[in-house]
């Protein structure tokens, strides 16, 4: 009697191996007394929504390089409350430099502010960023303005033109561009030239990255800590224990030759095997 034995060990994050998914089957998450949507788009999870988290409130007239600052698209009071009550903040939320946007409070427990790479990936999934821009926009003119080139919103994730702006220089582009930081920094020559944030407009479909400096203030995105592309483990625990044995439809079997079975372990993991006898 022979066996080959192909095994494949995935971890999975602490849930049913096929119930799982991006958003764990969820349309939405609880943040700060607010409800966000959120949309699976590939393997990934996003918000379908731009962030709102505002600690504090400043003046386009003020800004840093180095230190936090916090924006709502117009508003050039210091009183939070007061901000959270404009129109400008109910549809676009919070503009951010880049200092403000990497600090803790802006996503829940279990998302983060996407990297140059989860970008990649999402425009990637969407046919690359040539194309990406028209699937990610809001369609119509409800908030955008004509001509709002190629905008289907066919991902969910219901890119907005919030505007942008520059401390010192006041805000710009609401209903015409939308922008919205990552979490990774450009350098240039082996020194730092700024970070990476992406660009819709309402004249074109694409979504592009520039290098920015950590003065402007953009709009910010949360993306989920799981992925699918991200859950893969060679070091299951040594303790773990078998709970069941289920063929490819999900079906609890025995040990059984010649087709792929799934070895479901305490520790989370998963082990794929196919035995040739």
């Amino acid at each position: 009697m022979r066996y080959l034995v192909v095994a494949i060990l995935c971890l999975m994050m602490g849930v049913g191996f096929y119930a799982q998914s991006p958003c764990n089957n969820q349309t939405s998450v609880t943040y700060q007394g607010y409800e966000y949507d959120i949309v699976e788009i590939g393997d990934q999870c996003w918000f379908a929504e731009n962030c709102r988290y505002l600690p504090s409130v400043n003046s386009s007239s003020e800004g840093s390089e180095t230190d936090p600052y916090y924006y709502v698209y117009d508003y050039q009071g210091t009183d939070v409350e007061e901000a959270m009550a404009t129109t400008n903040y109910e549809t676009y939320g919070v503009l951010y430099n880049w200092p403000a946007v990497m600090t803790e409070g802006v996503c829940p427990s279990g998302w983060h502010i996407p990297s140059e790479g989860e970008f990649t990936e999402l425009t990637d999934f969407l046919g690359g960023v040539s194309v990406a821009g028209g699937k990610i926009k809001e369609a119509g003119y409800d908030h955008w303005n004509s001509p709002n080139t190629g905008a289907t919103n066919s991902s969910g994730w219901t890119g907005l033109p919030g505007g942008y702006g520059f401390g010192g220089e006041g805000n710009f582009g609401k209903e015409r561009f939308g922008s919205w930081w990552s979490a990774s920094e450009y350098y240039c020559m082996g020194s730092w030239s700024g970070s990476y944030a992406y660009d819709l407009i309402y004249s074109d479909d694409d979504f592009d990255w520039d290098d920015q400096e950590h003065e402007y203030f953009f709009s910010a995105r949360c993306i989920s800590d799981y992925s699918t592309t991200s859950s893969v483990s060679t070091e299951p625990s040594s303790n773990r224990k078998l709970e069941k044995v289920v063929d490819a439809l999900g079906r609890e079997v025995n040990h059984t030759p010649n087709q792929i079975l799934f070895h479901i372990y305490d520790d989370g993991s998963v082990e794929k095997k196919f035995v040739v006898e």
